[in-house]
């Protein structure tokens, strides 16, 4: 988009405060290239607002606006995800969770929730391993964006969405809407009950959840984090997991600068290392 053909003037030194923002809320680094992306975003947010400029945008923020602090940060953060993307992880978990078996509940957490797809296909991840669907599975999902956790929450999708899944799965987990909602799946009360939604900021220095965890799925969020930020997000998964747990991480994700921390089982797997496990035996 041509800055001329913008309805509001949205400088560099703008785009700069917004960085700052977003990065002191979230720890989200936006690259220089996302500029047209923001001023798409937030001139939304203006036109909510009745706020004629970037500026005095801004500066309600700083002036404490809470509720339209987090409808910037909602604006901002991106949400794109699918029912069993990156498929490869399902199996894995469900190969990971037979040991647990006949133990104990099993604990789960996907710390970047969005819609809801990554949950819900944990959880019927789930339901096939263990032949029920109630299994004594409960599974934790987060999300910084409250738009995205009511969407998930409420767990009813386009019909779109699912169409790539086969038609089994779509039978065995999906309920088709009628009327008002034809076009639409709604996912299965039994799937929807093992999961809790809750807000989390992965940059809050403390978590409201308490572990241990079997799995932790962190995917395609800490692209977003700079090396630093991703440093110390792993360094406060160590007390949740579970000593031999798993993390599972994005396909383009790799925490090798962390090193000392959790080590690659392979296909974005991770462990702890003897290190961190004894740190976190150890308290």
């Amino acid at each position: 988009m041509s800055t001329t053909d913008r309805e509001y003037n949205f400088t560099m030194q703008d785009f700069e405060r917004v960085r700052k923002m977003l990065y002191d809320r979230v720890g989200i680094s936006l690259s220089p290239v996302k500029q047209d992306m923001v001023y798409s975003r937030l001139a939304r947010r203006l036109r909510a607002t009745g706020i004629r400029s970037f500026n005095d945008y801004l500066d309600s923020l700083v002036d404490g606006d809470d509720a339209e602090m987090e409808a910037f940060t909602n604006a901002l953060t991106t949400n794109l995800t699918s029912f069993f993307r990156e498929e490869h992880h399902f199996p894995a978990l469900a190969d990971h969770v037979k040991q647990y078996m006949g133990k104990h509940t099993i604990n789960l957490w996907c710390s970047a929730a969005s819609t809801g797809e990554e949950p819900y296909s944990m959880a019927m991840t789930m339901v096939d391993l263990f032949g029920s669907y109630t299994p004594p599975v409960k599974i934790l999902a987060t999300d910084i964006d409250t738009n995205v956790l009511k969407k998930a929450e409420a767990g009813v999708y386009p019909i779109e969405r699912v169409e790539k899944l086969s038609g089994d799965l779509i039978k065995r987990f999906f309920l088709k809407g009628s009327g008002k909602q034809e076009g639409y799946v709604r996912v299965r009360q039994e799937l929807r009950d093992m999961i809790n939604f809750r807000q989390v900021n992965l940059l809050d220095n403390a978590w409201p959840m308490r572990g241990p965890f079997e799995a932790i799925f962190c995917r395609n969020v800490m692209i977003y984090f700079d090396k630093p930020t991703q440093h110390k997000i792993l360094q406060k998964f160590v007390p949740l997991l579970r000593p031999d747990g798993l993390l599972f991480a994005g396909h383009s994700e790799s925490f090798y600068h962390a090193a000392e921390i959790f080590k690659s089982r392979g296909k974005t797997i991770y462990e702890m290392t003897p290190e961190a496990k004894a740190k976190a035996c150890n308290g």
